[in-house]
């Protein structure tokens, strides 16, 4: 592994670090109380090109590896405080875009592809449903093939960027007693018939990030709109879902160099007993503890994405990676709140929302629970 990056990939990451501090901050602690997704925002990492870095130019892609794909999240990470908006980029790209990418047909690839790419339309993956959260393929939603449609017949919930969206990627059991074998993945326009999307969902955090149900009365799906083979949508879904737990949490990696910088900052300034609070072990110790989390965190991020470039798979280690990059940024959001004090408790500051955006960090993708199950599989336990 050579982590030396060259003098362009580092110009990239720059360029999106002032990207994102000019264009995307504006009004986040409104927008974030309002709980207030900005189209405008979307369209505008998606013109400067954020939404097409890791697919092919055939598609409306820019055909970066994924280190350097990566290293640009990163820098989006560091330069955007709205995690909200990030949160729902990171949803598309790695379980929307990139299972179209990979099991696409050339033609789903040219209508839907190119359009997510271009932020011409957002889209949705719909697993998640009331009775199935850690257990994936416990599927009640049903695909019945119909002449030359399917019909679908269920509901999804906690479904990332519904009520937005204008493509979703579906989930549906062809046969229940096949189990996951049964599973198959369908590429549903929100104009289709039969797809209803409930009212959205308020969350702790990541508010700027909308999240609803969604339901299916007799959608009625084109034969060529289903995704890969019937049957394949345990492979599609464990793809996806490897891409997003080795990638989605390189944004968050920014987040974690920004608010180390910041609490740095903060503790040279503020002053308690007449000096300054980085003076004390107590808060300087706390601010190591935050660099080598970050530290560590950034090692294993790219670790896995040397292995997705040179390798294609890297499940035990995407699992790693997801378990200590959400718990450290947990405790560092923490940490980052007590070296504030009161100040860290108030929107003003700041501090506080990137507490609460980071909390479902453990949750979506598998919980850590899940992740530590994935881990010791592959240990042979």
């Amino acid at each position: 592994m050579n982590f030396e990056f060259t003098a362009d990939q580092l110009e990239l990451k720059n360029s999106a670090v002032r990207f994102a501090q000019k264009k995307l901050n504006g009004d986040i602690i409104a927008r974030d109380k309002a709980g207030t997704f900005s189209k405008e925002l979307w369209k505008a990492c998606a013109e400067f090109g954020i939404l097409s870095l890791p697919f092919s130019k055939s598609y409306g892609g820019s055909d970066c590896d994924i280190i350097t794909t990566l290293l640009i999240m990163e820098g989006l990470g560091y330069g955007c405080k709205d995690s909200g908006l990030l949160f729902s980029i990171n949803g598309q790209l790695w379980t929307v875009q990139m299972p179209i990418f990979h099991f696409g047909t050339p033609a789903q690839k040219t209508n839907y592809l190119s359009k997510l790419c271009s932020g011409e339309w957002i889209g949705a993956n719909c697993m998640t449903e009331p009775s199935s959260g850690s257990d994936s393929f416990a599927l009640s939603t049903t695909a019945k093939r119909d002449g030359d449609h399917y019909i679908l017949n269920g509901s999804k919930t906690l479904i990332t960027n519904a009520p937005i969206a204008d493509l979703f990627l579906v989930f549906a059991t062809i046969d229940k007693s096949k189990g996951f074998m049964g599973v198959t993945a369908f590429l549903v326009e929100k104009t289709f018939p039969g797809i209803i999307i409930s009212k959205e969902i308020e969350k702790m955090g990541l508010k700027t990030s909308p999240m609803s149900e969604v339901i299916f009365e007799d959608c009625q799906v084109p034969l060529a709109n289903r995704l890969g083979p019937e049957g394949n949508g345990a492979t599609i879904f464990n793809e996806g879902i490897e891409w997003e737990r080795s990638c989605m949490l390189a944004s968050d990696v920014g987040v974690m160099e920004r608010q180390l910088e910041e609490c740095i900052k903060y503790a040279k300034i503020r002053e308690q007993f007449k000096k300054p609070i980085g003076k004390f072990q107590a808060i300087s110790h706390k601010i190591a503890d935050m660099k080598v989390r970050l530290e560590t965190a950034r090692l294993i991020l790219y670790k896995v994405a040397w292995l997705k470039q040179t390798q294609g798979r890297a499940g035990m280690e995407a699992a790693i990676a997801k378990l200590y990059l959400s718990e450290s940024l947990i405790q560092s959001c923490l940490d980052a709140i007590q070296i504030h004090g009161g100040y860290g408790y108030t929107a003003e500051y700041e501090v506080e929302r990137d507490l609460r955006d980071s909390i479902s960090s453990t949750l979506y993708s598998g919980t850590s629970e899940i992740q530590k199950n994935i881990i010791a599989k592959y240990l042979g336990l």
